[in-house]
């Protein structure tokens, strides 16, 4: 039989696979296009009056492909629509926002240390803040139509430095971070439903009706791709991040994101001009490791703000006075805090996996759900079972985490 815990856990499971699946199918398409855009022989005068083609090879076959500036003269039966990659990533990641950072806002979403919020106001402010971060980035792209791109992705980065701000002023680290990919991936899911796809059909159905196509919708639609392209590594960090306290446990957990976009740019820098035969600019690389040194630096000596935890939070009481405690928090005493310590004495640790400390009873009624789910439901922790817990103890942790959710 399944408890609440157990179940939330598996919808949890399921939903990030969903989120991982289409998210490879939506990168993977997107990275494709940009280097096939721009890898386009665009010399050659095609009988088709296609802008450009290349060749291609793969899977023991060969591809010809043709790109037209605005449209072809006719318009296909059969056209492929890349698209629902997109909306299937960002609602699966909304969904698994909601799981994790809604659903245990207590737990990941809110630090009484930094802003003591109730759950539906940092609920709120989430939420606000993804339709906040598309207004402003569409706005500055309504402006800067036709100005220097660079300027306007030096505008982008200085939003994006701001909202790495606010978030770490708000939310936990870990929630910092990953709502700080969250915004930006909204931006991008954003870009394909409210820009690329809707400017795309505005073309469809003026070849339809039998009009010229204005070359401005194709022209924009690029713009956004191009910006999608450029955010989408670290993107992939922010998501990532939760699992490296060292990323997000510290003071500068700002920094370090702002960071992290600069090198998204370095990277897709050399790859792109790579793809546009524009020669290989191995400095980017040079520039990407000295900014990720930097991020190692600024994360040397982290915070922790589970460390700071000496007396139980309002949120945590019912675990804490529930039956049982002082024999679980003697348990992990014995089987955990060797590893999840301030000086971990297990050897080859330096410190606490994932900044999980289990030392003081404040630490260990914080971490319920987290010791329930893995050394009482499952077998995950300890890792190889090297610290010897046997079943009984396993089952007073099941037993007292059972009756604070009932209790």
């Amino acid at each position: 039989m399944y408890d609440l815990a157990t179940f939330g856990a598996w919808a949890e499971f399921a939903v990030r696979w969903l989120h991982v699946i289409t998210a490879i199918a939506w990168i993977g398409s997107s990275f494709y296009f940009i280097a096939l855009d721009l890898g386009l022989h665009r010399d050659r005068n095609l009988a088709t009056g296609a802008d450009g083609e290349e060749w291609q090879v793969h899977g023991g076959g060969f591809y010809h492909i043709q790109k037209y500036l605005v449209a072809p003269d006719q318009m296909p039966s059969d056209l492929v629509w890349f698209k629902w990659e997109s909306y299937a990533t960002w609602l699966s990641g909304f969904a698994l926002l909601a799981l994790v950072y809604y659903l245990g806002a207590e737990f990941y979403l809110i630090d009484p240390n930094i802003a003591d919020l109730a759950p539906w106001q940092a609920i709120g402010i989430s939420i606000a803040s993804l339709a906040f971060g598309w207004l402003v980035y569409n706005t500055l792209c309504n402006v800067f139509v036709n100005a220097n791109q660079t300027v306007l992705m030096v505008a982008l980065f200085f939003v994006l430095v701001g909202m790495a701000v606010f978030y770490t002023n708000v939310f936990t680290g870990r929630a910092a971070l990953l709502h700080l990919g969250a915004f930006t991936a909204t931006i991008m899911s954003a870009n394909v439903f409210m820009i690329i796809i809707p400017n795309q059909k505005i073309v469809v159905a003026d070849l339809i009706a039998g009009r010229t196509p204005d070359a401005k919708y194709g022209k924009i639609a690029k713009q956004r791709s191009t910006h999608n392209n450029y955010l989408t590594l670290p993107v992939i960090f922010m998501m990532l991040s939760n699992h490296y306290p060292l990323a997000f446990g510290t003071e500068y957990t700002w920094l370090i994101a702002s960071l992290v976009f600069l090198m998204g740019v370095s990277i897709r820098h050399f790859f792109n001009s790579m793809h546009a035969r524009k020669g290989m600019p191995w400095g980017a690389w040079l520039v990407t490791v000295i900014l990720f040194i930097a991020v190692m630096g600024l994360s040397t000596a982290p915070l922790f703000k589970a460390d700071d935890v000496e007396e139980v939070r309002r949120s945590d009481l019912r675990f804490a006075e529930a039956a049982g405690f002082e024999e679980v928090h003697d348990i992990v005493l014995g089987r955990c805090s060797m590893c999840h310590s301030a000086e971990p004495v297990w050897d080859g640790l330096y410190w606490a996996p994932k900044g999980v400390r289990l030392e003081t009873e404040a630490q260990v009624a914080h971490f319920a759900r987290d010791i329930y789910l893995q050394a009482g439901v499952s077998h995950a922790m300890p890792p190889a079972n090297i610290s010897f817990i046997d079943d009984d103890e396993r089952a007073a942790i099941r037993k007292w985490y059972q009756a604070a959710v009932d209790g």
